[in-house]
């Protein structure tokens, strides 16, 4: 125990000595909770919620499973004291969904209404050891909930699995929308502003309903390290089969026709059969902004995504983010959406469904891509290997295996293939160095220019 450790735990039980010489003994029992490591072991979820507002506290809840199905506020558990260090390992909590739903709770004086089950509000706050679903299946009144927001400096979050659901319209992903209209989502962990020096270390996001599972609005210097997230997919040809339900009952068409976040819908919006979804959204991402404040300074250590809309995002935040020995698999939109500035390094993705590399962003300058190709085979809906977008960039791909990259995949530069799509029209690609060590075809269309260019695979010039 260090010394710091210590004098916590001479305080804590200084303090609760007081209390009883003038409440009498009945809170002897509370004294001999105090561990040995200073760690306040508490038996009962009421106990905890007394402890949230505290400052410099250290506090175990007994292991076992817990129910919360009542609130008073938008944000279920408020955590917001100072100092403190919450210890919930083999904690289960579950947490019914209607809560989500209530339009009688406290609402928050931040002017954002969204609901949440875990709010982090405090400075130097550690929770770990968590594991937490939503059940039930009831959607909630809009759709921002989210199971954690931390927005709090100096926050760690250890080791804590997330399960999402209750989420609507559930098993169409992105076809009926990202919100508003009929679709309430439910996210998995917010990072957002005023956030700063958050840390992100071995959670699991177990994504089980339309969302994000970690993502960041106006958070600056946020660490994501050994983390896990998995979605799940679905074929467009199972939506079609069906004799019931919400994509039924909308005569199978979507929100919109064309390019839906990596699934083509015919242009009048009728859904077609050989496409594939994913039935959450991104795995990692950054936003650009909150209210204002920049997303920015963002690294992602050592993290698995798959099966999700996008896997690992960064290319809508501006300040050149990190992302190191990472692997992204089977997601259906793009394996890594890369922007301005951007580095990735020692990473690796498959293009199964979407490819594994996107720089869709014309105005995305000088990222540094480090990509390794893993087993591309018996996916569907996809011929893209990579698009690139931008000025300035260095991109280097690479497989273990050339058997790995079907014949009829590309390499586009100056691409509105893919999730290229949403730039419309006028992509260029310029000044791009790309080392293509796979036997991939590379198209450089037009809008190409000044481009270096080593390839194990054929270099094609498209003209217009």
């Amino acid at each position: 125990m260090n010394r710091r450790d210590k004098v916590l735990k001479l305080k804590s039980y200084f303090l609760l000595v007081i209390g009883c010489s003038i409440i009498g003994t009945s809170c002897r029992a509370q004294v001999e909770n105090i561990q040995e490591d200073g760690f306040i072991l508490l038996d009962n979820i009421a106990d905890l919620y007394r402890y949230m507002g505290k400052n410099d506290t250290k506090v175990r809840l007994k292991a076992g499973n817990y129910q919360i199905d009542d609130a008073e506020h938008i944000r279920f558990m408020r955590f917001t004291g100072n100092n403190s260090h919450f210890d919930l390992s083999g904690v289960r909590l579950m947490v019914d969904t209607k809560l989500f739903s209530r339009s009688d709770l406290k609402k928050s004086d931040d002017g954002n209404s969204m609901y949440c089950v875990i709010e982090i509000s405090g400075k130097n706050v550690t929770l770990e050891g968590l594991y937490i679903e939503t059940y039930g299946g009831q959607a909630g009144r809009q759709s921002k909930n989210k199971i954690f927001n931390i927005v709090g400096e100096d926050v760690t979050l250890k080791n804590v699995v997330l399960r999402t659901a209750g989420s609507s319209p559930w098993g169409y992903g992105s076809l009926y929308g990202l919100g508003g209209g009929d679709v309430r989502k439910m996210n998995g962990i917010r990072v957002g502003y005023p956030a700063k020096n958050v840390k992100l270390i071995g959670c699991k996001v177990h994504a089980r309903a339309m969302g994000h599972s970690i993502f960041l609005q106006g958070a600056e210097n946020t660490l994501i390290e050994d983390c896990h997230i998995d979605g799940l997919l679905r074929t467009t040809d199972a939506i079609l089969a069906e004799t019931s339900g919400y994509g039924f009952d909308k005569n199978f068409y979507a929100g919109k026709g064309g390019y839906i976040e990596g699934t083509t819908v015919a242009e009048d919006g009728k859904i077609l059969p050989g496409e594939i979804i994913s039935l959450s959204e991104d795995g990692i991402r950054m936003y650009p902004e909150y209210n204002g404040h920049p997303t920015k300074n963002t690294t992602v250590k050592n993290c698995t995504v798959f099966q999700m809309r996008r896997g690992i995002c960064t290319g809508l935040s501006t300040s050149g983010d990190k992302v190191i020995n990472c692997q992204v698999r089977d997601c259906v939109a793009a394996g890594f959406n890369v922007g301005n500035n951007d580095t990735l390094m020692n990473c690796s993705a498959n293009a199964k469904y979407s490819e594994a590399l996107c720089v869709p962003y014309k105005k995305a300058e000088n990222a540094f891509v480090e990509l390794e190709i893993l087993d591309s085979r018996n996916g569907m809906a996809n011929i893209l290997l990579a698009a690139i977008n931008g000025t300035g960039h260095h991109v280097i791909l690479k497989t273990s295996n050339p058997a790995f990259i079907p014949d009829s995949f590309n390499i586009e530069l100056s691409t509105l293939n893919g999730y290229a799509f949403y730039q419309r029209s006028g992509v260029y690609a310029t000044n791009i160095t790309l080392d293509n060590q796979t036997d991939c075809k590379v198209l450089l269309l037009p809008g190409t220019e000044n481009e270096t260019i080593q390839s194990k695979g054929e270099v094609k010039a498209i003209k217009n």
